[in-house]
C-alpha cells in the first residue's frame, strides 16, 4: 500500500466516525511497532515462513501452541513424556527457526496447545504435565516459578512492551493444565465429527480458579493494548472441533470478567485450527471485541479442505485462509490514538486478509 492511500485511509476513517474526529491527528509524528504471531508447527516440515516474518521487523512474536508435534508419527514410539522432549530437539535443529532465533530484536513469547502439551485433545488429566512444562520452558527460557500456580501447575504467565507508542500487555492463558473433560456424544445432534456437545456442568473450567484470579489481577494493571493469547478460539461457536464455546459458561465468564473490569484495548489471538480468520462479536464488552487466529506456519489445511465450506457468522470476510500463514497486528500511533491493522499473511507475507480500526474504537461506550 502507498504512503498516499495509507494517509487517505486514515483520512476516511477520521472522517466518517464523528466521535473519533479528534482521537487521531495525522499532524503528529507517527510511532510504527508491530507483533506477529502464528502456530501449528510441525518440526519435521520446512519452515520458509520464517524469512516472511523476520522481513516484517515485528517487535515481538507469539507462538500460540501446537509449536512441537509430539504426539504423532514416529513419536508414537517414543515413551512419554521423552517424546516430548525429543520433539523439541527436533524443532531446534531447523535451519529456518534457527535463523529467526538469532534475530536480537524480536522479543518471543509462547504458550501451549494440546500437541505440545502431550495429549491430543488433552486437560487436568495428562499425566506427564510436570515434566512437559519443563520442556516447554526451557525451549522458551522461561523460569518456572514465575509461570502458573504457585504450585507449579500449568504455564500462564504475563508480558509487556512497548510497541509502537503503546504499552502492550501479553496474557498469555493455558487452556490444557486444568481444562476439564471434553463432552461428546454418538446422537445425531452432536456435532459431526467430533461428536463433542457443550460442557455445562457447574464445575467444568478451561483455566481453572488460580488461574482465573491471575487474570482478574492482571486486569488491574495498566496498558494500552491486552492481547489475550488462546491457543484455541474463543469467539466461533460454530464448528465442530476445540473451542472455548465448548464449555459455553467458561466463555461467558470471560467475557463478563473483561467487561466488569472495565478494561480498554482487548484484542484475541489464537492458533489450532489450521485455518485463518478474523472473527468479531459486538456486544459482549460494550465495544467490539476481535479475534485474530492464525494457523498453521506450515501445516494449514488446504484450499481442498472440507473447512472452505465451515461456516463462521462472526467471520469478518467472506472466507477463511487455508494455505500457509502468520498473523501480525500493525500499530501506528499519532497523537492520543493508534491505528491497528489485523493481518493475515501467507508465507510469501502477502497480506490475505485485514481489518483497520482505531484503538479508541477498542473501549467502552466508544
Amino acid at each position: 500500500m502507498t504512503a498516499f492511500l495509507r494517509k487517505f485511509i486514515i483520512l476516511v476513517v477520521v472522517c466518517t466516525a464523528p466521535s473519533l474526529v479528534l482521537a487521531y491527528s495525522l499532524t503528529n509524528t507517527l510511532k510504527k511497532g508491530s507483533i506477529a504471531f502464528g502456530s501449528c508447527l510441525q518440526q519435521w516440515q520446512s519452515q520458509p515462513v520464517w524469512q516472511s516474518v523476520i522481513a516484517q521487523k515485528p517487535q515481538a512474536f507469539v507462538f500460540l501452541g501446537d509449536n512441537v508435534y509430539s504426539d504423532v508419527g514416529p513419536y508414537r514410539n517414543v515413551a512419554l513424556p521423552d517424546r516430548i522432549n525429543q520433539a523439541y530437539k527436533d524443532l531446534a535443529k531447523v535451519e529456518e527457526l534457527r535463523r529467526f532465533g538469532m534475530e536480537k530484536n524480536i522479543d518471543v513469547f509462547a504458550t501451549w496447545d494440546d500437541n505440545d502439551y502431550g495429549l491430543n485433545d488433552g486437560g487436568a488429566e495428562f499425566t506427564y504435565q510436570t515434566e512437559s512444562r519443563a520442556y516447554f520452558a526451557d525451549f522458551f527460557g522461561l523460569e518456572l516459578d514465575r509461570i502458573g500456580d504457585l504450585d507449579q501447575r500449568g504455564i500462564y504467565h504475563s508480558r509487556y512492551r512497548d510497541i509502537g507508542g503503546l504499552r502492550v500487555q501479553f496474557l498469555m492463558l493455558d487452556t490444557r493444565s486444568h481444562r476439564s473433560p471434553l463432552k461428546t456424544s454418538d446422537q445425531k445432534s452432536a456435532c459431526s465429527p467430533t461428536g463433542i456437545i457443550p460442557n455445562t456442568d457447574d464445575d467444568a473450567t478451561i483455566l481453572g480458579e488460580e488461574q482465573w484470579r491471575w487474570l482478574a489481577g492482571e486486569f488491574k494493571k495498566p496498558a494500552d493494548l491486552r492481547i489475550i493469547a488462546s491457543s484455541i478460539q474463543v469467539l466461533p461457536t460454530e464448528h465442530c472441533f476445540e473451542k472455548w464455546a465448548n464449555f459455553p459458561n467458561e466463555r461467558q465468564r470471560l467475557f463478563e470478567l473483561i467487561k466488569s473490569s472495565a478494561v480498554s484495548g482487548v484484542v484475541i489471538i489464537s492458533g489450532d485450527r489450521h485455518l485463518a480468520e478474523i472473527s468479531k462479536l459486538d456486544g459482549a464488552l460494550g465495544y467490539p471485541l476481535y479475534e485474530i487466529t492464525a494457523s498453521g506456519l506450515n501445516s494449514a489445511l488446504g484450499a481442498n479442505s472440507p473447512a472452505a465450506k465451515e461456516p463462521n457468522v462472526l467471520r469478518t470476510s467472506a472466507k477463511n485462509v487455508l494455505t500457509d500463514n502468520f498473523g501480525s497486528i500493525q500499530i501506528e500511533r499519532g497523537g492520543d490514538d493508534a491505528v491497528l491493522q489485523f493481518q493475515i499473511h501467507d508465507v510469501q507475507g502477502e497480506v490475505l486478509d485485514e481489518v483497520e480500526l482505531l484503538l479508541s474504537v477498542l473501549k467502552p461506550g466508544a
